[in-house]
């Protein structure tokens, strides 16, 4: 899923690929009162926090029969961390302030088009200075969509970005292999050079020419 977040002029704010954020770049010398915050904590805690902000929208979202539209959301917001280098930076720098961070997200949220339910928790984790835990947050919420669905959740590395085609072929072939529908979670790795790299529960299939070559670097080093 693409969505174009350009709305806006270059002139006060920057840009990186295709989305914008109204909030400058600024460097720590000058900027006063600039709140910091240690987003250095353990994965484990980290993968805590995620799971009760992700809990939280799951149960909001059922409630209000709008599964659908927050596993949408958190494929928006997977891709917007994908391809975004300002996208990143509004959600781990601490050069923003509480108050910055709050309002970048909350236009972004209305931008992007994200549910009610998304949005206003996006904003309570920018209050809370919590936005660091977002690509875990939507890692974990499609995985509860996913089981909700009746669904297995396929953890997918490729070279390059999959056609909707080829994400379909992917999706059958995975549920003739598990038996259940597959909800594919795609991201890319130029450095596999081809191939992909999956991940069903514990099993992994690694069909990537850089497994291949790194299983011939291993040969060649004990046959040295």
């Amino acid at each position: 899923m693409t969505r174009d977040f350009d709305d806006g002029p270059r002139a006060g704010g920057f840009r990186t690929g295709t989305l914008f954020l109204a909030s400058p770049r600024r460097g720590l010398r000058g900027v006063s009162n600039i709140e910091r915050v240690d987003v250095s904590e353990p994965a484990s805690i980290s993968s805590g926090i995620a799971e009760r902000y992700a809990t939280a929208i799951f149960e909001l979202a059922k409630d209000d029969n709008s599964l659908d539209q927050v596993a949408s959301d958190a494929d928006t917001l997977t891709a917007a961390l994908n391809d975004s280098d300002a996208f990143r930076e509004l959600i781990h720098s601490p050069v923003y302030t509480r108050d910055e961070q709050l309002q970048a997200i909350g236009a972004l949220a209305d931008r992007m088009g994200l549910h009610r339910i998304t949005g206003n928790t996006l904003r309570l984790m920018a209050q809370k200075r919590r936005l660091f835990v977002l690509r875990e947050l939507a890692r974990q919420l499609r995985e509860m969509i996913a089981r909700e669905r009746g669904e297995v959740t396929a953890e997918v590395t490729a070279a390059q970005e999959l056609s909707d085609e080829q994400r379909d072929k992917l999706a059958r072939a995975l549920k003739e292999s598990v038996g259940r529908d597959v909800n594919i979670n795609l991201s890319v790795d130029e450095s596999l050079i081809g191939g992909l790299v999956v991940k069903v529960g514990s099993k992994m299939i690694d069909t990537s020419i850089r497994s291949k070559l790194d299983s011939l670097k291993n040969s060649m080093k004990e046959v040295g």
